[in-house]
């Protein structure tokens, strides 16, 4: 690689929609490196010699994918600029904090380009961010909400909408321990958006016996979800899974259970779907067998509320939803999500059924209004830690 070479190397995007193109050479360069193209990606930045694209790295969101170089351009500065084009395309879209996943032997050469290794999946995969602050800073204002006790637990919910399944879930997790910190996913790709889930639960919550020893924080793009993993670089798709549990796992023990003083994660037991009961069995392993620097914490599985023989499930409250059939909802979710459900999605019929409930109910009028007031506080303090 002479300097006139360098000399000649141009850098510019490429949109997967409108220059297919470009892509189809994208494809190329990314199949030659044993990658596979991830459609999530919606931009790309190329580098190109003499009209060839040598190098390509796109973005999804604020995560970084897709990259890869030539072998010829390796350790001559491509890489480094490359990832600066890319940083400069994310801050034309307002996204300053971007993340990137690797593979163990690319570390070093993404260190160079100034990311920093939030955790690492031995053999498998690394998750980098690009500043030194981000989750360091992140756990330092998590910490403010220590308390320092024998038993501290912790919940991950999405709560998609929060039902009577997820209060009991807390309130036995409560039971059983000293403070209860709740974690809810930020990612917005639910039926319920993620303000109006936070709000539910910090409404639910706040009418608990137990909401003195409850804390509920809103979401972390640290609280990593499978949407983000990025799936180019791993063929098997058994490992994939156990990848994107690990790096959540991870982050859990290492950075967030030290930050707070958690010994105990709580999950409801999953009667329904496979996938998320082998999440809560990886947990058993990540959380309290893997040998790690960091404590385990240990998993605690609840058994799930049920009604009418069934296990509460949001999907069922979802599907009420959507078919129209608000009758019975209170007896599947608590006053605050029936409130809410009712004034955004029912009828005026709903609402004055609701109403007729309320009425008819011994001290339903009162705990009615005590759930909007919880709701209109739980949207007042919106974005509040």
């Amino acid at each position: 690689m002479d300097e006139t070479d360098l000399d000649d190397i141009t850098y510019d995007t490429v949109v997967p929609t409108l220059q297919p193109g470009a892509m189809a050479h994208i494809r190329d360069l990314l199949a030659d490196r044993g990658l596979d193209h991830d459609p999530s990606v919606d931009i790309f930045c190329v580098a190109r010699s003499h009209e060839e694209i040598i190098a390509c790295g796109g973005l999804s969101g604020n995560v970084i994918k897709c990259v890869a170089v030539r072998d010829r351009y390796h350790g001559v500065g491509v890489l480094e600029h490359l990832v600066t084009e890319l940083t400069y395309a994310a801050l034309d879209r307002g996204v300053s904090h971007l993340f990137l996943y690797t593979k163990p032997a690319n570390e070093q050469a993404f260190l160079g380009c100034g990311f920093h290794t939030v955790v690492q999946v031995p053999d498998t995969v690394v998750l980098m961010e690009n500043s030194p602050f981000g989750i360091s800073k992140w756990t330092e204002e998590l910490s403010f909400y220590r308390r320092e006790q024998p038993r501290v637990g912790a919940c991950v919910v999405n709560c998609n909408p929060f039902t009577l399944g997820h209060q009991y879930l807390l309130q036995q997790a409560a039971a059983d321990c000293d403070y209860l910190h709740v974690f809810v996913v930020s990612e917005d790709a639910s039926f319920f958006s993620y303000r109006n889930r936070l709000a539910l639960v910090r409404a639910g919550v706040a009418l608990l016996p137990e909401r003195d020893r409850i804390h509920v924080h809103p979401g972390s793009e640290y609280l990593v979800s499978k949407a983000t993993f990025p799936t180019y670089f791993i063929k098997d798709t058994g490992i994939i899974d156990m990848a994107a549990t690990a790096v959540d796992l991870r982050i859990f023990r290492e950075h967030i259970a030290p930050a707070l003083g958690i010994t105990h994660r709580y999950v409801g037991t999953e009667p329904f779907c496979q996938v998320t009961r082998r999440y809560n069995a990886d947990m058993h392993y990540w959380l309290e067998r893997e040998k790690d620097d960091h404590p385990p914490v240990d998993v605690v599985e609840i058994p799930r509320r049920g009604h009418d023989g069934e296990a509460i499930s949001a999907t069922e409250v979802r599907r009420r939803i959507l078919n129209g059939d608000l009758d019975g909802l209170h007896d599947l979710v608590p006053p605050t999500t029936y409130a809410f459900i009712v004034e955004r999605y029912g009828t005026p019929a709903d609402r004055y059924r609701a109403t007729e409930i309320t009425n008819r109910t011994a001290g339903r009028a009162e705990v009615h209004e005590t759930a909007l007031a919880a709701l209109a506080r739980a949207f007042d303090r919106q974005g509040v830690g």
